[in-house]
């Protein structure tokens, strides 16, 4: 479809767009007009036929909009126009920093990203580009300086909860005295009032792995103090995910605080079916009262370090100190010993689990894109002892596909009301900035393989509904003001996009493939995407939490 500029000889009168009496002659100006889409307005409700008017950053009409003009107008007859897709985990906030454009998620019709698992952007001891020339140690310290740069979608974060400990406690495997919680307290509640979400964790990895029940308890009250959610990435998704979901319950029942589970799944193949059992448990604490609401990426493997296979206590003390230990014939032999035992593969065969996605020595970057089988052929040694060599020679964490899901669970999960969507992943460009960079296909396919795949192919779910849990759902979740629907008076961030055609690429053979068929973006009422193609605006904002303004309040006394 074809976007079109019309100028008027029309007088535009601000207060007409709000409801008082317009002679008929009159022409009413706006900037944007998109015009004969078929409306879903991310309620959930059946889609209608109409225009949509844009002023300024504010959607001012929806409907019949009568003689309302707009200097910029866009053809969406036969397309479909819906709220912007929010993120609910995205590792974007690097990545922004290199290339504000936000490509593979703008090209996928994300128009908020949401990040901090485990790890946001502050609290931090001290943050520094490459360049040297940037300076922070507090999340809104971060949100400056993105905003002095510039960025095309919007931003939220939580407050990570690894973040936090690193601050206070560094890798070690301890428990902290009255006096170091009481100072993780004070930095939960500098970052909600810098704008945090809520808290969120990453209890699968060290040094957050450390923590106990209490000590998560105890800061997530301080987030539900200030009407914060708890969202989390259990302790466990497979042999222990029963004892973790467990855990996040107890966790919101005394913090008494929303909770949210980032990408549920469950892992490895002997634990499938224990999805009924986690699905159980969910809604009857939902039937009790607790908002339990959780996220998913529609795939049927996950990434993340090749670390992962190694036992928590090796880890302790940060990755220089891991791979000393690793380097200690007896420390070897126990690690060895609990990965065969303790940290077993889905079956016998690691050429069904892994994928060697990237690494940073010269010698590893041998093993891109293979199976670890071949790459422990190739290493001559057998699989466990080529993860350890692998990981003390490259001196990274090495990122690692693991194929471990059903897919048959993914349909399940993807079917269910309370589950919103996330690529897990940074916000790339196919440019030399991200040459080499570990890619699932989930950073550049999520939402449209949502839409083609399950909505459009599958018909496990209606447009409508698909729509509703990238749009209204998340932002009600996240308690966010004037986003997540199409409404007057509400933000534009706004998507038209081909049902039809709509069409995820990435593969895992060849992951870095931009989606098509999200032909218009609008964020914040700025045209970003326009018939496939970045504009180049960065018209992107900072979200941040209701406490902020608390928090601004009392700065300000």
């Amino acid at each position: 479809m074809v976007a079109r500029s019309i100028f008027s000889t029309g007088i535009f009168f601000g207060s007409v767009l709000f409801g008082a009496f317009t002679p008929p002659e009159t022409i009413r100006m706006v900037d944007t007009v998109i015009r004969g889409g078929t409306i879903y307005d991310g309620s959930g409700s059946p889609a209608f036929s109409g225009d949509i008017a844009i002023h300024n950053d504010t959607i001012v009409a929806i409907g019949n909009i009568g003689r309302t003009r707009g200097v910029t107008e866009i053809d969406a007859r036969g397309l479909a126009v819906a709220p912007g897709f929010i993120n609910m985990l995205s590792w974007a906030d690097k990545t922004l920093l290199l290339d504000g454009r936000a490509m593979s998620d703008i090209t996928q019709g994300i128009t908020l990203e949401v990040m901090g698992e485990g790890w946001s952007p502050g609290p931090v001891k001290r943050r520094s580009s490459e360049k040297g020339d940037s300076l922070w140690t507090t999340l809104g310290g971060y949100f400056d300086w993105l905003s002095q740069k510039g960025f095309s979608p919007n931003v939220a974060s939580f407050v990570g909860h690894t973040s936090v400990r690193n601050v206070v406690l560094g890798y070690e495997n301890v428990t902290p005295t009255a006096s170091q919680l009481e100072e993780m307290k004070r930095l939960v509640a500098q970052a909600m009032e810098d704008g945090a979400l809520g808290l969120g964790t990453s209890l699968i990895y060290p040094p957050a792995s450390y923590a106990k029940t209490e000590e998560l308890i105890a800061l997530a009250k301080v987030a539900a103090s200030y009407g914060g959610m708890y969202i989390t990435h259990m302790r466990s998704e497979a042999d222990f995910i029963v004892d973790a979901v467990d855990e996040a319950l107890v966790i919101g029942r005394e913090a008494n605080i929303p909770v949210e589970i980032y990408h549920l799944k469950v892992n490895m193949a002997r634990n499938w079916n224990k999805l009924d059992i986690v699905l159980h448990k969910i809604d009857s604490a939902q039937r009790a009262g607790m908002k339990v609401t959780a996220n998913m990426y529609p795939y049927a493997a996950s990434a993340t370090g090749l670390t992962s296979r190694l036992p928590n206590w090796i880890q302790e003390g940060g990755a220089r100190a891991m791979r000393k230990k690793l380097l200690n014939p007896r420390l070897r032999k126990k690690v060895l010993y609990e990965m065969a035992n303790g940290i077993p593969y889905k079956n016998s065969d690691p050429a069904d689990v892994m994928l060697l996605a990237f690494a940073s020595d010269s010698l590893n970057t041998l093993y891109k894109g293979k199976r670890l089988d071949e790459v422990a052929r190739l290493h001559g040694r057998d699989p466990d002892e080529t993860v350890i060599d692998l990981i003390v020679e490259d001196k990274s964490r090495i990122e690692t596909v693991y194929f471990l899901i059903s897919e048959d669970n993914v349909r399940r999960i993807i079917q269910l009301p309370y589950v919103s969507f996330g690529t897990d992943a940074g916000s790339l460009a196919n440019t030399p900035t991200f040459e080499g960079w570990s890619v699932h296909p989930r950073a550049y396919g999520t939402f449209p393989r949502v839409l083609a795949k399950y909505v459009r192919e599958e018909k496990l779910l209606t447009l409508e509904e698909a729509i509703r849990r990238m749009t209204s759902l998340p932002a009600s979740n996240l308690n966010l003001e004037k986003r997540g629907l199409l409404k007057p008076g509400w933000y534009a961030d706004v998507v038209v996009f081909d049902p039809d055609s709509i069409q995820d690429h990435a593969t895992f053979e060849d992951p870095a493939q931009y989606s098509t068929g999200i032909l218009h973006v609008f964020v914040n009422g700025t045209l970003v995407l326009y018939n496939g193609a970045h504009t180049g605006a960065l018209s992107g904002r900072v979200i941040r939490g209701r406490a902020y303004e608390a928090g601004a309040l009392r700065a300000d006394e």
